[in-house]
Parts: structure tokens; sequence; C-alpha cells
């Protein structure tokens, strides 16, 4: 290819509307609909075509609709509005400013493959991406010193085609950077920003683009630069694309050039967030930057990280963590070793996965990374569990991985139409107190007919958007007049619809509720109550089975028993999520449980009054109170995944005849349906300030930022004398563990004891040469299972005397609820710089007693 350079020609925009092009260029747009709407009012039909891209708009609106637009009173008023509520939003105190922590300077960096934040910026291809993108804009709310780290992917994730065969084709159309929301970052001499970071045979440059969105910045790295070769300048290529060499090279890319990134723009992070394991190399850079500039060796150094690292895992399956050959980590890290201080073996051994083989980024983030999470607090559950090997002889509910449930950015997602409505019922500031339950309980002040009013004004936008696409759709594959016309007779206004939408990996079970051909043939035609079924969803291009179940879906469409009551979308983006996660009457979730991790769509759906009917799988078990939707199958776990389809299915099945349907259809003689309308104000009430990233970011921040900060204020101190101690502190510990036993336990109860009486234990304690503050002695006590106590409870034992042996008695006592308990006593290692009781997996339990 022969070089170039661009240029832009861009038209003139008028002096008192010359901050449209500021505007364009901060993704604060994304949740103001007003802001949107002043490109719109230039040229509505050129807004659609550039995909609600204002930057790419400015580029091709004329001069003369530009000049139109500033001398129309209307929208000369709407710009001013809409440039105050953007100043004041920028220059506003936050709810940060109230808790920041002593120190001086603080940054969180944030790191995630894929960022969801616009349909304008397709960096993203599902739940991940849109999570980080939504994590981003409240923090901007916020007011968090907060950066994002990504990639820059020249074709994105990929663009899905419907062929008229009903099958999907990927399409990787080209990104052009200078037309999309970003800009190059550049340095003092005027000059692009240039990393760079070496792979096998040679070195690999990114320049850093940055978007701003709200008060935040998102650094993204772009590898196609004429300084690199040909296929090193496809690694920002495509999301999630290539073979496993394109993946290890794209997550150092991440990582490490993201590391370096960081430190050229002179940033200096105090915390530091992984999002999801592509990104945990990140953890590797840092340690080289600390052996080599402040000569820190191994062990303190990975004291060091661990102390302001943060991991948050989203995958709840083992098959879904990214493991690569001690191979292919020799040939891309083999260059560092030296430079390190450590050994081949040492490297592999962060992040060997004993029982598949290989290097786990996964387990590289866990056991590196002070605070860990899940993403629900199911998904905790079941992550605590895949991980408990880790953590031999611990109780599994003690395995050092918490959960911060997933939320959604409510603005972003809220429609105009409902934001307008809340406005006339709310109070005036309802949009400053997102999290609060009280703002949500004025939803029951709306009367019922506004309310259901405005959700059939957004059914009819979202049923004319579907068949709009559709239609797109057949007249690109060159079908049939007739085929594009009958299109327009599809998705009845009054016809209870269903919709289901989100990535097709096939433990979702899109194909759950087509179990049985003639049981859904009765259900969509039933003449009480008829159903119709909007589909939508990619399946990534090596995904065989999950194109699979499109196609079925599409086959189904196809058949004229079906036609017009079931429709497949192509292209699932964030517009289409936002159309039908506003518009459709329920929002079917049948997830394989546990499988999902946490899932954000159904909370999309929720926050605009549309009710979820889903597996007790993610997020839902914490949601779900039985007045705001509907729950699918059980929440206990299956050892057949033949009989749990069934099961889930039946009960599918069962709850759209006999609960869902009857209640959508339930009307007062003017058409109004109470009884539902009260279910869609429950949801909205009970769900909104939960599942809002407004109350998630808070929890990050008031769980693990905070803290993060002050650990690296500790830890960095005094040239890190900290981290040496403390690798000092726990080395002493491995070494001796072996020494610590419980000589005996003597306890003061019979079999029974009366409910508020207190059982005295007394404890007999050897550990030889470790100080007694190095260890905690204490009571745990739990409910009985199979595999020991859960449900457990601890309580410290005070050292009240040492024998002449050297060993130690410790004592104390505690009163125990009503019900049968199992007691023991424990010894387990102690520091106030550990971020959890089994930040070191050390343990010594009682013996029988």
């Amino acid at each position: 290819m022969y070089p170039y350079r661009t240029i832009s020609i861009i038209p003139r925009l008028p002096e008192s509307i010359g901050r449209l092009r500021e505007l364009a260029y901060n993704l604060w747009y994304s949740w103001n609909d007003q802001a949107m709407e002043l490109f719109r009012f230039i040229n509505p039909r050129l807004w659609e075509e550039v995909y609600h891209n204002p930057v790419q708009f400015l580029l091709r609106a004329n001069e003369d609709e530009l000049n139109n637009a500033a001398e129309n009173k209307q929208f000369t008023n709407n710009y001013r509005k809409v440039m105050d509520s953007f100043d004041h939003y920028m220059q506003e105190k936050t709810w940060y400013d109230n808790c920041k922590t002593p120190e001086s300077t603080q940054l969180i960096a944030y790191f995630s493959a894929e960022f969801g934040v616009h349909e304008s910026h397709p960096t993203y291809s599902g739940g991940l991406g849109l999570l980080a993108g939504d994590h981003c804009k409240a923090a901007s709310d916020l007011g968090l010193p907060f950066v994002g780290v990504g990639l820059l992917y020249k074709q994105g994730y990929f663009t899905q085609l419907i062929d008229s065969d009903g099958n999907q084709k990927p399409d990787y159309p080209f990104q052009n950077f200078s037309e999309m929301p970003i800009t190059p970052v550049i340095d003092e001499t005027g000059r692009e920003l240039i990393v760079d970071v070496k792979l096998p045979g040679r070195r690999v440059y990114a320049r850093i683009w940055k978007m701003l969105v709200g008060r935040v910045c998102i650094l993204f790295l772009d590898a196609d630069l004429t300084a690199n070769r040909l296929e090193d300048r496809a690694l920002t290529g495509q999301l999630y694309g290539g073979d496993k060499e394109t993946r290890i090279s794209q997550e150092i890319l991440l990582g490490r050039a993201g590391v370096r990134a960081l430190r050229a723009m002179g940033l200096k992070p105090t915390v530091w967030h992984i999002n999801e394991g592509h990104a945990a190399f990140l953890l590797i850079e840092r340690v080289r930057e600390l052996a080599e500039e402040q000569g820190l060796p191994l062990g303190p150094a990975l004291e060091a990280v661990r102390a302001d690292s943060i991991f948050t895992t989203h995958t709840p399956v083992p098959a879904g963590h990214d493991v690569f050959t001690f191979e292919m980590v020799d040939r891309y890290y083999s260059h560092l070793y030296e430079r390190m201080g450590l050994t081949r073996e040492q490297l592999l051994e962060l992040a060997k996965d004993l029982p598949e083989g290989g290097f786990n980024m996964t387990l590289l983030a866990l056991r590196f990374c002070g605070h860990c999470n899940g993403v629900s607090r199911l998904h905790g559950e079941v992550s605590r569990a895949m991980f408990h090997h880790l953590y031999q002889g611990i109780p599994v509910e003690e395995v050092p991985i918490s959960h911060i449930t997933n939320g959604i950015h409510t603005l972003t997602w809220l429609a105009p139409e409902l934001r307008e409505l809340f406005n006339t019922y709310f109070d005036h500031d309802w949009e400053k107190k997102i999290a609060n339950s009280a703002t949500w309980a004025e939803v029951d002040a709306i009367p019922d007919k506004d309310f259901w009013q405005v959700h059939t004004a957004l059914k009819a936008k979202a049923l004319d958007f579907a068949r709009k696409k559709l239609i797109e759709q057949r007249t690109r594959n060159q079908e049939t007049f007739d085929r594009v016309k009958e299109v327009e007779n599809y998705l009845t206004p009054n016809t209870l619809t269903i919709g289901f939408a989100r990535r097709f990996a096939t433990y979702k079970r899109a194909n759950l509720i087509f179990s049985n051909k003639d049981q859904l043939l009765k259900l969509l035609n039933n003449p009480n109550g008829p159903v119709q079924l909007i589909f939508a969803g990619k399946a990534h291009p090596a995904d065989t089975a999950g194109q699979e179940l499109i196609k079925q879906i599409n086959d189904l469409a196809a058949e004229e028993q079906f036609r017009g009551k079931i429709i497949f979308l192509e292209n699932y983006d964030i517009n289409v999520a936002r159309c039908l996660v506003q518009g459709v009457d329920v929002w079917l979730n049948t997830p394989r449980r546990p499988m999902e991790a946490s899932g954000t769509s159904g909370m999309k759906a929720a926050l605009n009054g549309v009710l979820n009917c889903s597996i007790l799988d993610g997020w839902w078990p914490e949601a779900y109170n039985g007045e705001n939707g509907f729950s699918i199958g059980a929440d206990w776990d299956f050892n057949d995944e033949e009989a749990q389809d069934k099961y889930d299915y039946n009960s599918l099945l069962t709850v759209l005849n006999q609960v869902i349907i009857p209640a959508f259809y339930d009307r007062q003689p003017d058409g109004t349906p109470v009884k539902w309308i009260q279910k869609m104000k429950q949801s909205i009430k009970t769900i909104a300030p939960r599942f809002s990233t407004e109350r998630m970011v808070t929890e990050y921040t008031e769980k693990f930022y905070l803290s993060a900060m002050q650990r690296n204020s500790i830890f960095t101190a005094d040239n890190y004398q900290m981290c040496q101690e403390m690798y000092k502190f726990k080395q002493f510990l491995i070494n001796n563990w072996h020494n610590v036993q419980i000589i005996n336990v003597q306890a003061s109860e019979a079999e029974t004891m009366p409910l508020g009486d207190e059982l005295f234990i007394q404890a007999t304690v050897r550990l030889k040469q470790i100080p007694r503050e190095y260890i905690q002695v204490e009571i745990a006590y739990g409910e009985k299972c199979k595999d020991g106590l859960f449900r457990i409870h601890t309580l410290p034992l005070t050292a009240v005397d040492s024998c002449s042996s050297g060993d130690h008695i410790y004592e104390g006592s505690v009163a125990l609820p009503q019900g049968n308990y199992g007691y023991t006593v424990r010894v387990r290692p102690n520091s106030p710089y550990f971020t959890h009781h089994f930040e070191l997996p050390l343990v010594c339990w009682a013996p029988s007693f």
C-alpha cells in the first residue's frame, strides 16, 4: 500500500453555535437526548445515516444547514440550555469530592479489552464492553479520578449480516478514526505520542488516542502504523479475532503497552483495576518497572503490585478464561527474565494452571491483585468454588473473591419519554439521587393511564424500528417485493411482545422456548392471548453452534405458521438494544444456571418498566421479589443438562400460559392493564436504584478504590519498605507454618445449651518461633454441611498465659444463636496490611476434640 496523508475539510460553524464541535467530542452527549437532538434537528436524515455519530455528522453537514440552525430561535435556545447543562456538569462538585483520601494525587486506571460507550464508537462485543462503558460514565458522574485504557480496533468486533437463508455473515467495515469522537494524544513537540512493546523478534509501536466521557478520559492504543510490520498493524484490527498468537499479542499490547501509555502521558495511577483477565499482563509490566527502576526483587515487587491492584472476573466457566501454553509465554517473555531478576520457572509459576496446564490469565490476576470480585452474588459463590483449589484447607466461602453486582448507567438506558415523565412526577433533582430508593418510590404517583400511554408509544416505536430493520435486511438481500412488503404487517401493537437479545452463546439457550413446536404454535396463536417474539444477538464467527441457533430461529420465522410472529433483528448493538429494552413487554432470559455471571440487559429493561422473565441466575436472584417480574426454573443446580433443559422449559411454558399471558391481557374497560402496570412500577422502583452503576461504582470506591489508594501510599513509602517487610513476613510464615499446632481444645458445653448461655473455649496452641502477633486464634462456628461448616462466623480468642513448654493458652466465649451448630478453633496468619484474612492462604484447624 502506498503512503498518504489525511486532511479533513470541515464546514465552518457559526460562532453562535461553535461549541457543537466540543460537544461532538465528549461522549457526555450519549446519555443526554437533548444534546443529540441538536444534531438531529439540523438534519434528521443525515443523523440517521451517520448512525448518531456527531463527529461524522459535522464533517458532512453543509454550511447552509448550520447557518439556518444558528438563525433558528428554537434551536439556539435549546443549544444554550444544553451547553449550560454541560458546563454545569463538568464544573459542579461531585460525590467523590466529599470522600477523597488525604493523599494528594490519586488516579484509578481501568483496563478493559472493550468499551461499549455508544454505537458511534464500536469497540465492544457485548456485556463486558457495555459494563465497562457504563462504569466509565458513572465514574464521571461521581467525579472519580479515573482513566480507562483499551485497544482501538480498526474493524471493531464485526457487523452481523443475515442472508436470505437466515445465516449469520460477518462483515468487517473499516473504521475511520478521524470521523469518530476520539483525538490523537500529542506530545510536547506536537507529534503523536507513540509507545512500543517488544514481541518475538521485533518491536511493535502504538499511537495513543483519547476519548472524553464526561469528566473521564479513555485511552486507546492503535498499532495500525507504518512503522509496524503488516501483520502487527492488524493486531488492533479485530476485537477477539485471530488465533492464539494474535490474542497473546493483543493482551501484551493492552497490558504492557497500556501501562507505558499512561507513563508516557505523565499519569501515575495509584489504583489499577483489571476488568477481566485480558489485561492481566499489566501486572508483569509493573513488576518489570519495579525491578528495573526501583531495584525491587520479585517478592517485594509482587507485594507492591498486589497492594493497589483490583481484579474483576466476569466468567463463571473454566473454558472462558484465557490460557496460553508455557512455550508461547516463554517466547514472548524470555527477553525479560534477566531484566526482572527471575527465572523462566518463576515467571510461569505466577499463573500456572495445574488442572489444565498452561499460563492462565485469570489465575495471574487472582494471585496478584489484592482485591478480587465476581459480578453478582451468585457469581461470587461460583468463582469461590471454581478457584477453591488455590486455597486448600480454607472453607470455600472464605476464598478471597468477593462480589459487586453489576449495574447500568441509568440515564444512558432510560427512554427519553420516561425521563420526561419522571421529570414531571419526581423531585426536581432526582437524577442526582439515582441510587436512592426513595427517588424511585415516586413512580407510584404517576397515573396509570399516563404511564401506559408512554409504554404504548415506546412499544410502537420499537416495533416500527424492528420492521424497518427487517425491511432493510430483505432489501439488501434482494428478496422479492412481496417478501419485503409483507413485513409492514408484522408485529401487531396490541400483542404481548417478548424480547430476547444478547450474545448467542449456547449456554444462554436462545432456543429453549422452541423445545416443542406444537406448544410454540399454541402459544403464539392463542386467540385469547397471542404472543410475538423478537430476537437479536451475535454469535462469535468461530462459534458454529451459536450460529446454528441463529439459523434455527430464522428458519422458524420463515415458516408460514410463525411468519410475522417471530423475527430476528441483525447486528445487535447499543442502538438495537436501546430500542428493544425500552419497548417490548417482557424481557426473556434463559441461561443454563449458574453460567450467567451477571447480565445487564434485563436491568435496562426493568428500568423502562419491561418485566423480566428469567432463570434465577446472574443478577436476577438478587432482584426478584415475586412482584417485579417472573422467575423460571429453580434455584438449585442440576447434574444433567438434558434434565435441566426439560425442567426449565416446562417451567417457562407454565409461567407464560398461567401467569404472564393472563396478567397482560387482564384489562379495564378502557384497555388499561392495571395489575400489569403495578408490576411494571414495582420493577422500576425496586430494580432501578439497586442495579445502577451509581450504586456499583460507589461500592467499588468504598470497598476497593479508597482502600487501594491507602495501601499504595503505605506500600510505596520509604522506598517500598513495607513491600519488603511484607514479603519477609509472608516468607517467614510459609517456612515455619508447619510448626503451628493446636494441642488441645476444652469446651464448657454439654450436648445442649439454653439460648443466651455462653460457650467457653480454651485452646492450647504451639507456635514455636512464630510470634503471637503474627497469628490470630479464633473460634469458628457455622451450620453443618457435608464438607464441614458453612455460613461461618468467627470470634477471636485472647492469649491469657504461656506454658513452660513455650505453648500458649487462648480463651474466649461466644453466645451462639438458636439452632444446631458446629464449632471449632483455628489459627490463621494475621496482619493489619492484609486485604483479606486469607491473603496468605495458610490455616491450622484444631484436631478432633
